[in-house]
C-alpha cells in the first residue's frame, strides 16, 4: 500500500482529504477511487485500523428498529458477502445470525414491531420462543426469558481484514495513505476549507471528509463544525481454547444487560457495555469489568460464568446523544463532510456509508437518504433518531 512514511511530507494537493484511516475512512477512499477520483489522501494519526476499527471481531446486522439503520445494515451485509470479489479480500464473514434474548413484555413488543418493519424491507428477522432460542444457543437458560428475536442473515467478520481490503484496493488506484500523520488545523477562505494542516505539511484540497471516529469532535472544532461525538471505552475478553469445542452459535445478546458472546477461533468472545463507564480516550484493558459480565451470565448462560479467560481488548465507541450516526455535509463549511458517531454500528454500516459519502462528494443522489442523520438535528427544536436495538 502507498503509505506516507515513505515520504518526508504529505502530498501538496488532493481532490479529497479523508481524516481517519479506520473502516469508515478506507471504505470512503475505496468507493471514491472506484468512481474515478484519483487524487485522494487518507490522513491517519497512527496505523490504519488501530482505533475503533481495531477490535478483533465485528458484528454485522440489519436487525434494527429504525428504517434508516435497517437500510444501511442490509446494504452493507450484501457488500460484505460480495467482499471476496469487490474489493477482493477474505474478511472471515460468518453468517451465524444474531439472537437477542428478551426478558420483559415491553422488550418483546418493541422487537416484534422491529421485526415487522425489517420484514417489510426484505430483512428476514423473526420472533422465536425461549425454547427455540436455547436450541440455537445451548448455553442459554430459558429461566426468565419472555421471547427472543433471531435474524439468520446477520453474523460477524474481521474489521482488520475489511480495513486492509479497502485500503489495498484504494492504494492500487493511487490513494495515498498518510499514516502517522496528525491534523493540526485548516486553512479557510469564506465558507470553505482550502487546505488541511498536518504535522507533516499542508495539503491544498477541494473537499475534506471527517471519518475520525471517537476523535471527530476535535476535528470538527478545528473546522468550526459542531460534531457531538464523545468517546466511551468498551471491553472484550476471550476464553481459553475450549475442549470440546464450542458449538457454532449466533451472536447472542442479553438485551437487558447488553452482555453478549459468540464464537471466536477456538473459544468464545465475551462483551458487555458498562453503564458506569465514564467518557474518555483510555483504552487500557481492565480485567475487573469481567465480573460484571459473569454476574449477568450466571443467570442467563450459567456455563459461561466459570469459563477461564486469556486476556482481552479495550477500544472506543464514538457515541452521539441519540446513539445514531452523523452523516452529511456541513451547513457551516461547504466542503466539509462527515461520517462519524456510529455508536457501535460503524463497522457494520461502513460499506453503505462509503457509497453514500462518495455520492455526496460527487454531488450525486445517494442510494439512501441520510438527510435525517445530519449533525444539525441536535440543534434546538430538531428531532433525534429513534433506535431501540442498541448494544
Amino acid at each position: 500500500m502507498t503509505s506516507s512514511p515513505v515520504f518526508p511530507t504529505v502530498p501538496r494537493t488532493a481532490d479529497v482529504v479523508i481524516i481517519g484511516g479506520g473502516v469508515m475512512g478506507t471504505s470512503i477512499a475505496f468507493h471514491l477511487a472506484e468512481a474515478g477520483v484519483r487524487n485522494i489522501v487518507v490522513v491517519e494519526r497512527g496505523e490504519l485500523g488501530r482505533g475503533s476499527s481495531g477490535k478483533p471481531i465485528g458484528g454485522v446486522r440489519a436487525h434494527f428498529s429504525d428504517p434508516l439503520n435497517i437500510e444501511l445494515g442490509s446494504r452493507s451485509l450484501r457488500a460484505f458477502r460480495d467482499f471476496p470479489e469487490r474489493p477482493g479480500a477474505d474478511i472471515r464473514l460468518d453468517t451465524v445470525g444474531y439472537l437477542f434474548l428478551l426478558t420483559t413484555g415491553q422488550q418483546a413488543a418493541d422487537f416484534e414491531a422491529g421485526v415487522r418493519l425489517q420484514n417489510s424491507l426484505g430483512v428476514p428477522g423473526r420472533m422465536i420462543s425461549p425454547e427455540e432460542a436455547r436450541r440455537l444457543c445451548p448455553y442459554v437458560s430459558t429461566d426468565g426469558l419472555v421471547a427472543a428475536a433471531h435474524s439468520p442473515a446477520d453474523g460477524h467478520a474481521r474489521p482488520g481484514l475489511v480495513v486492509q481490503g479497502y485500503a489495498r484496493a484504494a492504494a492500487r488506484a493511487g490513494t495515498v495513505l498518510a499514516t502517522h500523520t496528525t491534523v493540526t488545523g485548516f486553512d479557510t477562505a469564506g465558507d470553505r476549507i482550502t487546505a488541511v494542516r498536518t504535522d507533516r505539511g499542508h495539503i491544498d484540497c477541494a473537499t475534506v471528509v471527517c471519518a475520525a471516529g471517537a476523535w471527530s469532535a476535535q476535528i470538527g472544532d478545528l473546522a468550526g463544525v459542531p460534531l457531538p461525538v464523545r468517546p466511551v471505552r468498551r471491553q472484550l475478553a476471550f476464553t481459553t481454547p475450549l475442549a470440546p469445542p464450542a458449538p457454532r452459535i449466533p451472536f447472542t445478546i442479553d438485551f437487558s444487560s447488553s452482555a453478549y458472546f459468540h464464537n471466536s477461533d477456538d473459544g468464545l468472545l465475551f462483551g458487555l457495555a458498562d453503564p458506569a463507564q465514564p467518557d474518555g480516550f483510555d483504552t487500557t484493558w481492565t480485567p475487573e469489568w469481567l465480573e460484571l459480565f459473569r454476574e449477568v451470565v450466571r443467570h442467563r448462560a450459567p456455563a459461561l460464568a466459570g469459563m477461564p479467560t486469556t486476556g482481552g481488548w479495550a477500544g472506543l465507541y464514538e457515541v452521539t446523544p441519540d446513539h445514531n450516526a452523523l452523516i452529511g455535509r456541513s451547513t457551516e463549511v461547504a466542503n466539509f463532510l462527515y461520517a462519524t458517531g456510529f455508536s457501535g454500528h460503524g463497522f457494520l454500516q461502513a460499506p453503505a456509508v462509503g457509497e453514500i459519502v462518495r455520492d455526496l462528494c460527487l454531488d450525486r443522489t445517494p442510494c439512501v437518504d441520510v438527510g435525517p442523520l445530519g449533525a444539525d438535528r441536535f440543534r434546538a427544536g430538531a428531532g433525534t433518531r429513534p433506535e431501540s436495538h442498541i448494544v
